[in-house]
């Protein structure tokens, strides 16, 4: 299986961002592969003022990426988009998962949100205006198990042994718009633990660079095998980075390092 990790910068213009999503899948495509993976909030990160209306699953943000993996035939994890929520003042942060027919394979909403005070840093509640989730999800990309989670989720292991549990999961994705400040530290070393400790692959497409006052994220998407060892990452630009995954090393490294099967707890 080839894969793509899609890296971009979304700011205020909704139009110009999917625009950019839909050309690098399409570079995707054109290199070969089988699954890309857009950032968090794809289609729009900027001043919260002028955030687009909530949309349900089957919007204008879902149709748009529906299409892009029916024209382009490749599996699509759209990242995620302002869906709407449970009440009037709280939306979710969802992914979506298109099959190849352009079908809606999978939905997963953002079950950890960033609530987080760093004194002259950062002050971020993500809980004021998004809703968690509350289930795992894994999707089945052509018999190969997906396991879904968001950016913050990144940080709360029990998520991942949770997708990995029972050998469901196989490949681990990370949409992300991580932040700069704590992605210089965190970031690679998160991954490649979730990579490791789970023993699957791991697909972090990440946001980069400014997107409004106080906002820069940090990028370095990137592609980490079981091993814990990086693929392929992308440079601090819009871009994707494409890798091969070697599934029958995923078994061997299962098997002669039986860490999951070992489990006491």
């Amino acid at each position: 299986m080839r894969v793509a990790v899609c890296q971009l910068n979304a700011r205020e213009d909704r139009a110009a961002n999917l625009a950019v999503a839909r050309d690098l899948l399409t570079r995707a495509a054109d290199a070969g592969a089988d699954l890309a993976v857009l950032p968090e909030y794809t289609d729009y990160l900027g001043p919260a003022a002028g955030a687009p209306k909530p949309e349900p699953v089957d919007g204008e943000f879902g149709t748009f990426f529906a299409d892009a993996a029916r024209d382009l035939g490749i599996w699509i994890h759209a990242g995620s988009f302002h869906e709407t929520g449970p009440d009037p003042d709280h939306i979710y942060n969802t992914s979506l998962v298109f099959n190849r027919a352009g079908e809606l394979a999978a939905t997963y909403r953002k079950i950890h949100l960033y609530d987080v005070e760093i004194p002259g840093k950062v002050s971020f509640h993500e809980s004021r205006t998004v809703a968690a989730g509350t289930a795992p999800v894994v999707a089945d990309v052509e018999g190969v198990g997906l396991g879904l989670s968001i950016c913050y989720d990144l940080r709360f292991p029990e998520l991942y042994r949770a997708l990995a549990d029972d050998g469901r999961a196989k490949l681990l994705v990370v949409p992300a718009a991580f932040m700069a400040h704590t992605g210089r530290d965190h970031w690679e070393i998160l991954l490649r633990a979730r990579a490791i400790e789970n023993q699957c692959y791991v697909l972090a497409a990440g946001q980069i660079g400014n997107h409004e006052p106080g906002r820069t994220c940090f990028g370095r998407s990137m592609i980490i095998d079981p091993w814990g060892t990086v693929l392929a990452q992308a440079p601090d630009t819009t871009t994707i980075a494409v890798a091969d995954l070697d599934l029958p090393r995923l078994d061997t490294i299962r098997l002669e390092l039986p860490s999951l099967a070992n489990r006491r707890l």
